[in-house]
């Protein structure tokens, strides 16, 4: 067979070696327990990881961090933007204990 040069070849070509890329990634046999685990290996040892499932008997592995829900503001814009204030204001005004006493005196009454 021989394949004649057109209009798009290129593109073809291109999305050739990037499949061929892909699939040429190493390959290493496992044998799945009794108890239907593999070991991916010590380093990966507690780590979080996706299981994808692309089609029986295919899958994709990806490691994973888990962030919990109640933390998860904390990665939105918005916190984002305030916790770097409060970071700089933090930066710029050295902690001091000169009022220790006042300041512990308006927590106990709710004014702090």
């Amino acid at each position: 067979m021989l394949l004649v040069p057109h209009e798009g070849y290129d593109l073809v070509l291109a999305r050739i070696r990037q499949i061929m890329a892909i699939n040429s990634c190493p390959s290493v046999l496992k044998l799945v327990g009794s108890n239907g685990q593999i070991s991916l290996g010590k380093q990966y040892s507690g780590r979080h990881v996706l299981v994808e499932e692309r089609e029986p008997g295919v899958w994709v592995v990806r490691t994973a961090t888990v962030i919990p829900d109640n933390e998860r503001w904390l990665h939105e814009p918005a916190a984002a933007e305030r916790l770097q204030a409060a970071m700089a204001w933090s930066a710029s005004h050295p902690p001091a204990d000169a009022d220790l006493e006042d300041t512990l005196k308006a927590f106990a009454r709710g004014e702090a």
